[in-house]
């Protein structure tokens, strides 16, 4: 740099040693760009692979258990049906089956009919002594109960007067408490209106002001036309320049969505 140029405070410029934060306007890792890698939060500018995972051991479901091979298959079974070769045992000699023996002539004995083929006189016999008919046991005159003939509740007599004493009541006795009644401020006056006629009512309302604008207006002194430089020719202007280095670190603040 040149040595000649004239130089505001003690700072002079110079090379920094290494990379400082000031040299970046970014506001760094602050804002995280969406990832490519995984399925969750994936940057929706990249294109999504198909994704895989392992997934969980789900239950076995319920199935017959079989026995197992311990039932054993006789050899003679075959896919479609027992084998037709003849086989033997040594069992023993099956007894022959009996033969219908009809009845001869000899076997029937017509004098056994009795009476549903000849006619019998009547036969009397001693029999055992019954019982005896079951008479029913009737109620004697204490298994009756006669209604009574006291009280209000008779059937077959007139019944007398019956007086009773009764509590005393509190209602029109000489302790009864007329503290406790309701007063006449307890009962709600109906509006005489209801039932008859209504006049015209009249009340005091406020004073009404016309609306008008009270906004503060400025006046002719409030404008300044010198300081305007949109409609006529501007000079330039010089200024020191900034007071501060241009590496110093800029403060952030946090601002909410």
């Amino acid at each position: 740099m040149s040595q000649t140029e004239v130089w505001v405070g003690v700072w002079r410029p110079h090379k920094p040693r290494g990379p400082i934060a000031a040299l970046y306007s970014s506001p760094g890792p602050k804002y995280a760009l969406p990832g490519s890698t995984g399925y969750d939060f994936h940057d929706p500018r990249k294109l999504q692979a198909p994704a895989f995972s392992f997934g969980i051991r789900r239950g076995q479901g319920t199935s017959e258990m079989s026995p197992g091979p311990s039932y054993l298959v006789p050899s003679n079974i075959t896919r479609i049906g027992r084998s037709g070769t003849p086989s033997y045992s040594l069992y023993s000699r099956p007894k022959d089956c009996l033969r219908f023996q009809t009845p001869g002539p000899g076997k029937y004995a017509p004098e056994r009919s009795g009476k549903s083929a000849y006619f019998s006189p009547p036969a009397f016999s001693m029999s055992a002594r019954t019982g005896g008919l079951l008479n029913p046991r009737s109620p004697g005159p204490a298994a009756y109960s006669l209604p009574s003939v006291l009280g209000t509740k008779t059937v077959n007599k007139p019944s007398a007067p019956n007086f009773s004493l009764t509590g005393r009541s509190k209602v029109g006795s000489f302790h009864e408490d007329l503290q406790k009644t309701p007063g006449p401020g307890t009962y709600k006056m109906v509006e005489p209106s209801s039932y008859k006629y209504k006049p015209p009512q009249y009340s005091m309302i406020g004073r009404n002001v016309m609306p008008g604008d009270l906004t503060e207006k400025p006046g002719p002194g409030a404008y300044q036309p010198e300081g305007v430089t949109f409609t006529k020719k501007k000079f330039p202007s010089f200024s020191f320049g900034i007071r501060h280095s241009e590496f110093s670190t800029p403060v952030f603040l946090d601002k909410e969505d």
